[in-house]
């Protein structure tokens, strides 16, 4: 099964970055998508963070929320269309020929395109958060945020909620498969996944709370107390991260020139 944000071991090109070069990435990814309206700009980004994906061999893992992604798109593009009605009209959601219900909800070309604007933009910032985690180790995690200055305890927090996340999804899924055991059928398709997700929940929540219970006491028997660190290992920057910068200050400067130029 796919583990939402979960850390892959493996020895490819981001896992030997600093944290730092890859928190700048996200920097300047995040801009550059935010602030880019063009499809054509945001479709190469999405390839591109493919390929960095490719390159720092984590493309399957990057792929095994792809289906995940595609609903939510399709959710997001749905949305815009029936709330931002601007524009030439295409056609309907619902054909004319339904009685009473037929020609409600136009697509219009101006809904569809900030849908498909919203939808690049939504893919661009998942890849490259899903890319940061993924080949980040904790440690090196909690001293990157440590170093930058923020408190010891908000980033404990930060770490066990990342962590909590595959967690639930390892524990959710167990409970599906022990209740389908024991002869519980939910039915076939949308309905009855929907219906599949209620008897799920209250014995997620309270296995939840549970080992966050035990979390806390494990904390607190072994003494952990706030205050100053030491690291047995630090990274360094090497030559890779000034590499990697440098191509972040070029693409920077790049984009720059093409928004005052009015292409992207």
């Amino acid at each position: 099964m796919a583990e939402i944000l979960q850390y892959v071991h493996k020895d490819g090109f981001l896992h030997r970055l600093h944290p730092y070069t890859k928190i700048a990435f996200i920097i300047v990814v995040s801009i550059m998508c935010i602030i880019a309206t063009d499809i054509g700009f945001l479709t190469f980004m999405v390839l591109a963070m493919l390929a960095f994906a490719a390159y720092g061999r984590l493309l399957t893992e990057s792929l095994q929320q792809l289906k995940l992604i595609l609903v939510m798109s399709l959710i997001f593009i749905l949305i815009t269309i029936i709330t931002m009605p601007n524009g030439d009209t295409l056609g309907y959601l619902i054909p004319q020929g339904i009685p009473f219900a037929g020609g409600l909800i136009p697509v219009t070309d101006g809904g569809l395109l900030i849908g498909l604007v919203l939808t690049l933009r939504f893919m661009i910032l998942i890849f490259a958060f899903q890319l940061f985690l993924i080949s980040t180790q904790p440690r090196d995690l909690v001293h990157a945020m440590e170093k930058v200055g923020l408190p010891i305890d908000y980033i404990l927090m930060f770490i066990i909620a990342l962590r909590f996340i595959p967690t639930l999804q390892i524990e959710g899924q167990r409970i599906h498969e022990a209740q389908l055991a024991r002869g519980f059928n939910p039915g076939s398709g949308f309905i009855g996944k929907i219906r599949s997700v209620a008897p799920i929940v209250v014995p997620l929540v309270s296995n939840a709370l549970l080992r966050a219970n035990v979390l806390g006491l494990t904390i607190d028997m072994r003494g952990y107390r706030i205050g100053r660190k030491t690291h047995i290992r630090e990274r360094k920057f090497a030559g890779r991260d000034f590499v990697v910068m440098g191509i972040l200050s070029v693409a920077g400067c790049g984009f720059i020139i093409l928004l005052l130029a009015h292409l992207v």
